[in-house]
C-alpha cells in the first residue's frame, strides 16, 4: 500500500501556501471518494520547514501568545487561526513539520488510532536515537520524562478530518530554535516545557537524514498496523 502514498518534500515553505496547498489535495481526495465508487484516490505524505510562525488551533486562545504584534513582527513571526485541532505551537526552521493527506478507510484506521500512529512513528525514531519517549496521559504528540517535573514535548499533533480523510498533522523539533517557545504557552500548557533531537543530543542533526528515517517509519507504521 506504500506505493500508493505519494511523498513530496515541500522545502522551505511559507505557511499560508503549504496550507493552501493542503487544502487542494485535501478537497481532491475528499471529492475523489464521493466521485470514484469505490476506485483508489491518491494519499499524500508532505514534509516541509515554515519560517518562523504561530499556529492556534480552533479551540486555541490568543491568551497563550505571550507577546504583542510588534514583538511578533520584530521576531519575524507571524499568527495564523487554523482549522485542526489543538491550541498554538511554533513551526520554524530546523523542524519537520509532516502533512499526512490519508484517506482513513483505505487503511481501516479510526482518527484516534491515526493519531496514535503518528505518535508511535516519533517515538520509534527517537527510540533509534538512543531517546526514551512516550505519550502523556491527556494531551496529544511525543514528550520525554512525561508525567514528571521535567516533562517536555518534542513533538505537536494537530490534525483535522472529514470524510476519514486527514490534513494537518504533527511538528517535530530536530533543530528547532527553542527561544520560539518562550514566547507562548505551548499548547496551551503553562507547566510543560518543550525540547529538540538537537538538544537532547548535544549537536546539530542532519535534519534531511531524519526526515528520510522519519517517512520509511510513518510508511511502515502504516502498511504493518
Amino acid at each position: 500500500m506504500n506505493e500508493e502514498i505519494i511523498y513530496k518534500d515541500l522545502g522551505r515553505m511559507a505557511y499560508a501556501e503549504a496550507w493552501d496547498l493542503q487544502e487542494k489535495l485535501f478537497q481532491e481526495v475528499i471529492a475523489g471518494k464521493k466521485d470514484s465508487a469505490g476506485a483508489t484516490t491518491p494519499n499524500y505524505l508532505l514534509f516541509c520547514e515554515h519560517p518562523h510562525v504561530y499556529t492556534i488551533g480552533k479551540s486555541g486562545s490568543e491568551k497563550n501568545l505571550l507577546i504583542d504584534e510588534d514583538l511578533l513582527t520584530a521576531k519575524g513571526a507571524s499568527l495564523f487561526k487554523t482549522n485542526r485541532g489543538g491550541d498554538i505551537t511554533y513551526h520554524g526552521p530546523g523542524q519537520i513539520v509532516g502533512y499526512p493527506i490519508l484517506d482513513l478507510e483505505r487503511y481501516g484506521l479510526g482518527i484516534r488510532t491515526y493519531i496514535s500512529l503518528l505518535e508511535e512513528s516519533i517515538i520509534a525514531l527517537l527510540n533509534e536515537y538512543g531517546i526514551i519517549s512516550s505519550r502523556l496521559d491527556g494531551a496529544s504528540g511525543v514528550w520525554l520524562d512525561a508525567g514528571n517535573a521535567n516533562a517536555r514535548k518534542i513533538c505537536a499533533i494537530g490534525v483535522r478530518s472529514s470524510r476519514y480523510v486527514t490534513m494537518h498533522g504533527f511538528a517535530f523539533n530536530v533543530n528547532t530554535n527553542l527561544e520560539y517557545f518562550s514566547y507562548i504557552n505551548p499548547c496551551g500548557y503553562l507547566d510543560k516545557g518543550v525540547t529538540s533531537l538537537e538538544k537532547e543530543l548535544g549537536t546539530s542533526q542532519d535534519i534531511e537524514k531524519v526526515k528520510t528515517r522519519l517517512r520509511e517509519v510513518i510508511l511502515q507504521l502504516l502498511e504493518n498496523h
